[in-house]
């Protein structure tokens, strides 16, 4: 009888438990320079039927660079769920200048960001994970530890900011198009020393997704990611998403923490500051004084 209980309690508590980590190791690539390995990983990923938006070497990083790409089943799942869901429209991949290529794992980042949708894009969500290891191989996964039942509600520690905290609001606008267009444009000037990465939109549905590069030397990228570790650059560049007529950013003591999970509340306070700088340079693209 006992061994029954056992049984049948691992039956119903195992499911909630599995931990799901937020990256994937690919196959190495020989070492090379990185414009070349950047190069390669497009080609790879480009024939496994994903579409490439944009690439970032983070200022200040030199041994590192991501690709961002899309992929057009997860774009109609996006679509369809709507909402902060947007974050999703894209997949990146952490390249470093020794050959070492990382990705985004799907089952990490889809729970958390689809949410309520992740059972409904399952589908997309599994030709995504084949495809992905399949263009760049699947090796170990890596990050940190998180119950898959957490993700879709995930935060930090108590009182920290979930995935649609209030706090990720940026600004508000007369339109759509004119949100759009004032960060589209404000990105373009370089305005807080920052650059466009990549640009995706959905006017039907009234969502975009902007990947900005932060190029500030004291409190851009390079600071808060050499500082917590850069071997999580997949999870670069961060981004401004826009929702009917308002412009968001997720804030960062959810967005770093999803990223970087594994890290110690000890290390999070070394980039203290970065939650509110991130958020007012956000802000300034956003059109904001």
């Amino acid at each position: 009888m006992r061994q029954v209980f056992l049984a049948l309690f691992v039956l119903l508590f195992a499911p909630a438990a599995f931990a799901v980590q937020p990256y994937v190791t690919g196959t190495p690539l020989p070492a090379a320079d990185l414009p070349a390995l950047v190069s390669r990983v497009e080609q790879a990923l480009r024939a496994d039927g994903f579409t490439v938006v944009g690439s970032h070497r983070p200022r200040g990083l030199d041994a590192y660079a991501s690709v961002v790409v899309t992929d057009p089943a997860m774009l109609d799942a996006v679509r369809a769920a709507g909402g902060v869901a947007i974050v999703a429209a894209v997949l990146r991949v952490g390249i470093k200048s020794d050959g070492t290529v990382s990705y985004m794992n799907p089952d990490y980042w889809y729970r958390a960001t689809l949410r309520s949708a992740f059972d409904a894009a399952q589908p997309a969500i599994r030709s995504v994970q084949a495809r992905l290891a399949h263009a760049l191989g699947a090796g170990t996964p890596f990050g940190g530890d998180v119950p898959a039942a957490d993700l879709p509600s995930y935060h930090y520690m108590f009182g920290m900011e979930r995935i649609e905290s209030s706090r990720n609001e940026l600004a508000s606008f007369a339109s759509f198009d004119d949100a759009v267009r004032t960060v589209h444009d404000n990105l373009a000037k370089g305005v807080a020393r920052t650059a466009p990465v990549y640009e995706v939109t959905m006017p039907g549905a009234k969502l975009a997704l902007f990947g900005v590069a932060m190029n500030d030397p004291e409190h851009g990228e390079a600071w808060w990611v050499g500082t917590i570790g850069p071997d999580n650059v997949a999870a670069l560049p961060y981004e401004i998403y826009i929702v009917g007529n308002k412009a968001y950013a997720l804030y960062a003591r959810y967005r770093i923490a999803l990223s970087w999970p594994a890290l110690g509340l000890g290390q999070f306070m070394r980039i203290a500051r970065a939650p509110d700088l991130i958020q007012q340079m956000l802000g300034r693209v956003a059109g904001n004084p």
